[in-house]
């Protein structure tokens, strides 16, 4: 059967003020009417009933998580003790869904993209799962084809088709890339044979177990001590010993980039990772000005501007061009647009600053 794992952590960076500590991009509500985390499992609910969606979070937006999500079961609602990137949580909800289904396919997703039509979003899905169905012991993950020369993600190098899964393009893995300069990014571009790693995979849940086993043994030793545990009176206490100390690697480094037999599928959907606040201009149809504009805005002779207002009063702007301006919590945030990939260093620093409140 096909199990659903959503890693749903982070610190609430790239999104604030809007997003804290206990509040981080994938709780909130940055388009629809549903949070990111909402939206995810929204999508997969056509063929993944809920009592085989787990998500997997921190300990600080547990109680969160499972409040937004009542239908999940509390007990599919795991909290890491503390954060060890996604090779740990990975091999974490393998265990317990192996523990359940010893035969289980997952299918492993980040919380906070945005995916739309859901129907081809499925599509791909179910064609991933056939092909894990066919061949228990292969990978399938899932590629972008990219539109620029972006550094901020890591990509897969593509070999020959192999096959076209309801219709969806298979091609055999060369390797995986980390995330590359500039120019680098422009070589890949133009060779035409890589895609964005979007971070979503497919396997069965005892073939990354193995594969853990086999390219990170002391990684999986731990998982295996906290595997043990689950069901019994000792699991929290097991988890929160055990798991501080696991090795904190991506997944991509710790078996997908060694591993045999690794497929990826060319998505048939749009994607975006909703990266930072510039991502609203995809999410969101600018005004005749080009401005984002949500809550309560007054803007004059503004362009090109996004303007959130959270709080209660009203924010007005008077000839601005290309800035962003977040009220939210008590906090305001001016930026420019091409600064906010140093968002995360101004964020950290509000600590140090005497503003730790506003985490």
């Amino acid at each position: 059967m096909l199990h659903a794992v959503i890693m749903a952590g982070g610190s609430g960076t790239r999104f604030w003020p809007k997003s804290r500590r206990d509040r981080p991009k994938q709780l909130l509500r940055l388009y629809g009417d549903r949070s990111m985390l909402q939206q995810t499992v929204d999508r997969i609910a056509p063929i993944v009933p809920h009592d085989r969606v787990f998500v997997i979070t921190g300990a600080d937006q547990a109680g969160a998580v499972r409040d937004q999500l009542p239908e999940i079961p509390a007990v599919n609602v795991v909290a890491e003790p503390c954060p060890r990137d996604t090779a740990a949580c990975v091999g974490l909800a393998a265990r317990r869904i192996h523990r359940l289904d010893p035969h289980a396919t997952m299918i492993v997703m980040p919380a906070d993209h945005m995916i739309k039509p859901a129907d081809r979003f499925l599509r791909t899905v179910l064609a991933a799962a056939e092909v894990i169905e066919a061949d228990p012991q292969s990978f399938v993950t899932f590629g972008i084809v990219p539109t620029r020369p972006e550094t901020g993600y890591g990509y897969i190098e593509r070999g020959e088709p192999i096959g076209e899964p309801r219709g969806v393009p298979m091609h055999a893995v060369v390797q995986f890339r980390e995330k590359p300069d500039r120019a680098t990014a422009e070589a890949f571009i133009a060779s035409g044979r890589f895609f964005w790693n979007s971070g979503i995979f497919v396997w069965r849940a005892k073939t990354i177990l193995d594969a853990l086993a086999e390219h990170r043994p002391e990684l999986a030793r731990g998982l295996e001590k906290i595997g043990a545990a689950i069901g019994t009176v000792d699991e929290q206490k097991v988890l929160t010993s055990i798991f501080p100390t696991l090795e904190r690697i991506p997944i991509d480094k710790a078996v997908m980039e060694k591993a045999k037999g690794v497929k990826v599928l060319e998505v048939v959907y749009d994607w975006n990772d909703v990266g930072d606040w510039r991502a609203l201009k995809e999410l969101q149809p600018p005004d005749s000005d080009g401005n984002i504009l949500q809550g309560k805005v007054y803007a004059v002779d503004t362009t090109n501007a996004i303007v959130v207002n959270d709080d209660d009063g009203l924010i007005a702007t008077l000839g601005l061009d290309d800035l962003v301006i977040v009220r939210s919590g008590g906090a305001t945030l001016i930026a420019r647009k091409d600064k906010l990939d140093h968002l995360k260093k101004l964020v950290e620093g509000l600590d140090q600053a005497g503003f730790g409140e506003m985490l």
